[in-house]
């Protein structure tokens, strides 16, 4: 895969690009307007363009980060009604979204996140189902569904908790507060935190250390390691797809939501 077919597979246009320099594919998603939302179509193209990767040996490594000021905010709820004229449902949102996760995870070749400002909602799933997480010190992970009256999904339930442990994970889930990128590091979450001069150098280095290394053993102790920590992320995406299509179409969500989008701070229902 060439350069210039890795752009062409994805252009800015489709909510990221994804360019193959050398033996590493880059994948940025390029939504800044957004804070990095993500659609549905640029949750399917993004598992696409892993799941192609996946089968090109000319891959050795993957970058994927944020353009502009964060990594990804999560699903981009202002294209909900859109969506839904279309015919896209819930399940099909959160088969896309786990799709995606379950891609990077399955990848035989190392990911690399680079973290700029949020990583949040699905953001966080996809951050951390990369084995290498590089932050900006003043970057932050947000589990904030609770505050709009969802649930974790894109695996986070299993990631955080496989990497922190539960009492971080519930803290994350239930209260809806920021995880500054400092303390993410200390709990385990993060590979690195670096000031934001510093964070592309790291990641660079990273990405160029593996693209040069033996790509079948890179491939069998990832394998190894997600066995041994990740055991239970298929479980937790079923449960996080079941109950989060039940919220989806609940009251609490519409009033979440449209809370939200007109920043005032919810109601819900006793």
């Amino acid at each position: 895969m060439s350069t210039t077919e890795s752009a062409s597979a994805a252009p800015a246009t489709a909510g990221f690009s994804a360019v193959q320099d050398g033996r590493i594919l880059r994948v940025t998603i390029t939504n800044p307007k957004r804070k990095n939302a993500i659609d549905y179509d640029t949750m399917v193209a993004l598992g696409d363009t892993f799941l192609a990767a996946a089968q090109d040996r000319a891959v050795r490594a993957i970058v994927l980060t944020g353009a502009g000021g964060d990594f990804c905010t999560g699903a981009d709820l202002s294209a909900s009604a859109a969506e839904s004229q279309r015919g896209i449902t819930s399940d099909m949102v959160m088969d896309a979204a786990n799709r995606l996760v379950r891609a990077i995870v399955d990848a035989p070749v190392p990911v690399i996140v680079s973290i700029k400002g949020a990583a949040a909602g699905v953001g966080v799933g996809i951050a951390l189902a990369a084995d290498l997480v590089y932050a900006a010190e003043d970057s932050y992970l947000l589990l904030a569904f609770i505050n709009i009256g969802l649930m974790p999904d894109g695996g986070a339930a299993a990631l955080v908790a496989a990497a922190a442990g539960r009492p971080l994970a519930s803290r994350m889930a239930l209260l809806g507060e920021r995880l500054p990128a400092t303390e993410a590091a200390r709990a385990g979450l993060f590979t690195a935190v670096l000031p934001a001069t510093e964070l592309d150098a790291a990641v660079e280095a990273a990405a160029q250390k593996i693209a040069t290394g033996p790509r079948r053993a890179l491939e069998l102790t990832k394998r190894a390691l997600n066995q041994a920590t990740l055991a239970a992320l298929d479980e937790t995406l079923a449960t996080e797809k079941a109950g989060q299509t039940e919220l989806l179409q609940s009251p609490d969500f519409a009033e979440g939501a449209t809370a939200m989008l007109t920043k005032r701070k919810p109601v819900f229902a006793d």
